[in-house]
């Protein structure tokens, strides 16, 4: 059957009026959250702090399922399923690093962050080492969340654009503009209740498209015997080869790595776990967080290897009906869905919503950012409402940078999986090596640290460029073989064009390729590993650079900064809401920073048991 629909001429895409109905639908849907959550909001009082926490009264599962959209984007919706078919199903390996992270996050990190009653992950580098450290931290965040939201905000535009014919400047503008909208007027509510109805959404979206494609394939058994014959049931990679691009180790090793940099150390995901009412939830959160990714992951996995089976016989990206291989999904979708008016506009939903999901998260972050580590002196005294607007005007202000961004990425020839990967490998690695350091290594002093930073960045920014200068053979990454011999009606004036071709084509020749050795040999290891190698020359470095300057003394470390000082200094974390006056006989912690300027970077850590019948 899958033949038969291949060897038919693709008419010019174009949706139907039912088609742009969903889809407007879905954004409607969001824009509404977000004026819901201002209104709201606006009945009671307004802080910044509720702004951008959700006045810590989150609960877990809204909060585990915005964590899970936070980097479930159209990358994911579109590079996941395109990875699938072309390296096979191993790619579910992606899950058990994604299951170590949370695991790692839940025992190690979260903690930490939450017990400190911090807004803003920088907070923890400047009660550990520093103002400058501190400093050093939000600029890498800013410029890792700028380019990663860039790509993020791109990667729908131009994929849709070519596959859709819908106008690529348009949707640009339109979903940066959206995302900035509901972000300034709700805050971090609004993002998280928008990223609960977008991951529903997404899900929609796979389901749809699996369950489809499968019945025009013949069947599940149909599809796993054409996958098992092309070689796509490929669960048995353990080989330590670094330089193929997936394998178990590197998503075990690597995946995890990359993951624990963007949960452990990534103001984005800290700012989710300090809403949550408890440490418990916040926990729990995470544990919603991993069941989600894994459903995402596995459905668009899954829908790569149905794409797989039903173009079996005539590769799309081979026959010249699209030119780079994340335009799988939106072709697919296309051709299987022509007669079903509505589910193509299901389909553009799906990628939009893993994009407002991650954009908004970006938008809000990087806001609380630049309030809680940049301009916080400056506004020593300022009244609430003076803080509320201009944490509102950073959040349309580092909107409209994201759509600048994206625009010049425009000019950049990356793959979006592998784009937004290195990004956070590059950026964020380092940074978690300086979390690490911190919390779980006593010696570290601020020499260390920053050593150990400013190596781990220049490693693996030069690998990050090395490999785009001298990219490796598909060969050598491990690209599966597909066909176009059935491609009766295939546009034979590009049916030469494939990914072998054009990756043979940007790199040197295959004389050459195969007689590489030394650094061309170490710059064709998997992006995977570009994390897991800045975080631990990071540690390394800044371990031995602490030794060699004079390690600081452990009796020195206020209490709390440290792991294990958490137990303990406190068993339980308060749930009453700020600013009630309220005090019953339970014991309370104040925790938060920020009350005044000169506390912002000491631990308070006050019981205070009032007896029963005692006056307040």
């Amino acid at each position: 059957m899958s033949s038969s629909r291949v060897d038919t001429e693709l008419d010019s895409p174009g949706f139907g009026l039912l088609d742009y109905a969903v889809f407007a639908a879905m954004l409607a849907v969001s824009v509404a959250i977000g004026l819901f959550q201002s209104v709201h909001k606006a009945a009671g009082r307004s802080e910044v702090e509720d702004f951008f926490t959700g006045g810590r009264r989150m609960p877990a599962l809204p909060v585990g399922m915005s964590l899970c959209a936070s980097f479930m984007s159209a990358v994911q919706v579109l590079g996941v399923p395109s990875e699938a078919y072309l390296y096979g199903l191993k790619f579910l390996y992606m899950c058990l690093g994604q299951a170590l992270n949370s695991l790692l996050t839940a025992l190690l990190f979260l903690p930490v962050y939450y017990r400190l009653g911090i807004t803003s992950s920088n907070q923890y580098l400047r009660m550990r080492f520093g103002r400058g450290m501190q400093l050093l931290g939000s600029l890498q965040f800013l410029i890792a969340t700028l380019l990663y939201t860039g790509i993020v905000i791109l990667a729908p535009a131009l994929i849709l654009n070519q596959a859709t014919g819908l106008n690529m400047w348009a949707s640009l503008f339109s979903t940066g503009f959206i995302c900035t909208f509901y972000t300034t007027l709700g805050g971090m509510k609004a993002v998280v209740w928008t990223d609960v109805f977008q991951v529903v959404v997404m899900l929609s979206g796979f389901i749809a498209i699996f369950t489809h494609g499968t019945l025009l394939v013949g069947g599940v058994s149909e599809v796993l015997h054409i996958a098992t014959n092309g070689t796509r049931i490929n669960f048995n990679d353990f080989g330590l080869d670094p330089q193929k691009r997936y394998s178990f180790w590197s998503f075990t090793v690597g995946g995890t790595m990359v993951w624990l940099s963007m949960y452990a150390a990534n103001q984005a995901q800290v700012q989710r776990y300090i809403s949550c009412r408890t440490e418990r939830e916040a926990q729990w959160a995470l544990f919603v967080n991993q069941v989600g990714l894994c459903l995402i992951v596995s459905s668009a996995a899954t829908c790569g290897v149905v794409m797989f089976a039903l173009y079996y016989h005539c590769d799309p990206l081979k026959s010249g009906r699209i030119s780079a291989p994340d335009q799988y999904m939106p072709y697919m979708v296309l051709d299987i869905f022509r007669d079903l008016p509505g589910v193509p506009g299901l389909f553009l939903a799906c990628a939009y919503s893993g994009t407002l999901s991650t954009v908004s998260t970006s938008i809000n972050a990087m806001a609380a950012v630049t309030m809680e580590d940049l301009l916080k002196p400056c506004l020593i005294g300022s009244s609430q409402r003076k803080q509320i607007r201009l944490s509102k005007a950073l959040s349309f202000m580092y909107g409209a940078s994201c759509v600048t961004t994206a625009t010049l990425c425009s000019l950049l020839d990356w793959g979006v999986l592998q784009g937004s990967f290195t990004v956070m490998g590059v950026v964020n690695g380092p940074l978690l090596g300086a979390f690490i350091l911190g919390m779980f290594i006593p010696a570290t002093n601020k020499p260390g640290v920053f050593a150990g930073v400013a190596v781990g960045f220049c490693l693996a920014l030069w690998l990050a460029v090395g490999s785009s200068i001298y990219p490796p053979s598909p060969q050598r990454m491990g690209v599966l073989p597909t066909n176009a011999d059935h491609c009766l009606s295939a546009n034979t004036t590009r049916s030469n064009t494939s990914l072998l071709d054009r990756s043979t084509a940007s790199s040197p020749s295959d004389p050459k390729q195969s007689s590489q050795h030394g650094l061309q040999d170490f710059y064709a290891i998997s992006y995977l590993y570009f994390g897991a190698l800045s975080t631990s020359v990071t540690v390394l470095v800044g371990l031995v650079v602490s030794c060699l300057t004079g390690p600081t003394k452990r009796a020195s470390i206020r209490p709390g900064l440290l792991w294990w000082d958490l137990e303990p200094k406190t068993c339980h974390v308060p749930q009453e809401n700020l600013g009630e006056p309220e005090s019953q006989n339970l014991t309370t912690i104040p925790l938060s920073p920020e009350k005044s300027e000169e506390k912002e970077d000491i631990l308070l850590i006050r019981r205070e048991v009032r007896k029963s019948g005692s006056d307040l």
